[in-house]
């Protein structure tokens, strides 16, 4: 088993600095889970056998799979090499070609989330404990197949749906995977899709999505997925209603296509980047307002005439969940999708009086997912902008989404890896 450091951040600590070049020993064959690893802020080294790693000569199409680990929270993905799993039973082995990153990426390689007044939520009370895969927005090929695996056959291309549950509760029975309390996600408790190869417990959680990009048909995973769902859970719209959608990454940008496709016109982009606003307009949004302004809810309410029937949240943070909730007209709805983190308190008699609804959005179904692709087959979705980078970029990826200069989807090419 081999490990490397790749692409590490500065000593500045990994939410700051620039990305810089890493290297691994070829003397020895340390083991990962026992041995910390040296990482080499500039190209000098101490020791003749250290060179630079060269992600290009990976040979990952033998009985090893190659895939970037966090080894310690907080801490650069780093290379790691081991044996390809061989599905047994029902399992469906798959290469990935393009796994999209996510910005819930970012929380569990942190290893918690913020509840706010100082309060977390770790992780690893979750089963997420290095050394891990994460990523969980894969698309790739069928590579093997287990003796009782059924639906699909070897160089079949397909997206993984990754929100697998245990497959016999009561919640996966009526469908809902994503919710259940014994979860099998992939990324999080299952080695994810920063890999070559990732395994799946059943074909059924392969969808076809024959006809779509593949590098965005990798972002359908998750982000168009949860998209999808929390547009689903919007009240009922009349001819006269508004949506706010609050933040324009990525999901925000899938969100306001989506809602075009599905015949929504009057939506409102919410953020505090000019640029990201310029783009959600260009992406279908009637109007953009900058949050960072002071009059921002009166901007709202006045562009929508006090009907904002309902708002999604993309950002989860205090600001935008006081604004969210704040425009909205009597009986509107404020979803809930971002993992910022933080709290807000709220006074409760409003919540009675103006009949709000306040509710989460997590994810969502694997129907969800398969009713998402065939609404992106009708070619009424305009695609989420997606910049396609090798996959050993990934820290540099993450170092820019923590800076927040990622607009769009950016999703790792893991054909690259074992590229000549």
């Amino acid at each position: 088993m081999r490990m490397a450091a790749v692409a590490p951040w500065s000593a500045a600590g990994p939410r700051r600095g620039r990305v810089r070049e890493a290297y691994r020993c070829r003397r020895v064959r340390p083991n990962p889970a026992l041995v910390h690893l040296r990482t080499m802020a500039r190209s000098s080294c101490v020791r003749s056998c250290c060179r630079p790693i060269s992600h290009r000569h990976h040979d990952t199409t033998g009985d090893e799979m190659l895939s970037y680990d966090v080894i310690e929270h907080g801490k650069p993905l780093q290379v790691r090499m081991r044996e390809t799993p061989k599905p047994q039973g029902s399992e469906v082995l798959v290469r990935i070609t393009r796994s999209g990153v996510c910005h819930s990426d970012l929380h569990i390689w942190e290893g918690y989330f913020d509840l706010g007044g100082g309060k977390r939520f770790y992780v690893k009370d979750r089963g997420c404990v290095p050394p891990f895969t994460t990523g969980h927005e894969p698309f790739g090929v069928v590579a093997a197949l287990g003796p009782d695996a059924k639906g699909v056959k070897v160089g079949d291309r397909r997206i993984v749906y990754p929100w697998i549950g245990c497959g016999t509760c009561a919640v996966c029975q009526a469908g809902n995977d994503n919710y259940c309390l014994q979860q099998r996600f992939l990324g999080i408790v299952k080695p994810g899709a920063y890999a070559t190869h990732v395994l799946v417990p059943d074909a059924r959680y392969l969808v076809d999505a024959t006809g779509i990009d593949e590098a965005y048909a990798a972002t359908l995973a998750c982000s168009g997925l949860t998209a999808f769902s929390a547009i689903a859970k919007l009240p009922k719209l009349s001819a006269r209603d508004w949506v706010v959608v609050l933040g324009c990454g990525g999901l925000g940008m899938a969100c306001i296509a989506m809602m075009r496709a599905q015949g929504i016109e009057r939506i409102i982009a919410v953020d505090v980047d000019a640029g990201k606003l310029a783009q959600a307009k260009a992406q279908g949004a009637t109007a953009a307002v900058n949050s960072r302004d002071a009059d921002a809810a009166a901007q709202i309410k006045a562009i929508a005439s006090d009907a904002i029937a309902g708002a999604i949240d993309f950002v989860g943070a205090p600001p935008t969940a006081e604004l969210g909730i704040a425009v909205l007209a009597k009986g509107g709805r404020y979803v809930m999708c971002g993992l910022f983190g933080g709290d807000i308190t709220l006074p409760l008699p409003p919540l009675a009086q103006r009949a709000i609804t306040i509710g989460g959005s997590y994810v969502g179904s694997l129907a969800e997912l398969r009713a998402t692709v065939e609404l992106v087959k009708t070619g009424k979705v305009k695609p989420t902008p997606v910049e396609v980078r090798p996959a050993a970029e990934v820290n540099r990826t993450f170092d820019e989404l923590v800076a927040g200069k990622v607009s769009g989807r950016v999703v790792l090419d893991f054909e690259s890896v074992s590229a000549d």
